[in-house]
């Protein structure tokens, strides 16, 4: 009952290494200190705010996209960037720290 309630406020609950597994990209959208000061191995790094002029660089909008950053605000805001120019299975994966954990 308690999975229940969490999924309506919440959503339902991602598989992340799933989605990995699957060839899913981790979109790190922070700025490039802040990826340089650590990040999950093999994650692409484009900062939100420059997120709309670099879409070339996500070519497939049908390959899974991951987004993450540092709290998940601004994965959030990426998420809904990319779900608006027509990338069809985007997940805000929160933040990188806590998501390197889910992996």
């Amino acid at each position: 009952m308690l999975d229940k309630i969490k999924e309506m406020i919440m959503g339902p609950s991602t598989d992340y290494k799933a989605l990995v597994s699957q060839g899913a990209i981790i979109l790190d959208v922070r700025s490039k200190g802040e990826y340089a000061g650590g990040h999950i191995k093999g994650s692409i790094n484009i900062s939100v705010d420059q997120l709309t002029g670099n879409l070339n660089k996500l070519k497939d909008k049908n390959t899974p996209i991951i987004t993450c950053c540092a709290s998940g605000m601004r994965s959030a805001s990426a998420k809904s960037i990319l779900s608006s120019h027509g990338y069809k299975n985007v997940h805000n994966g929160g933040g990188w720290s806590s998501l390197q954990h889910k992996l």
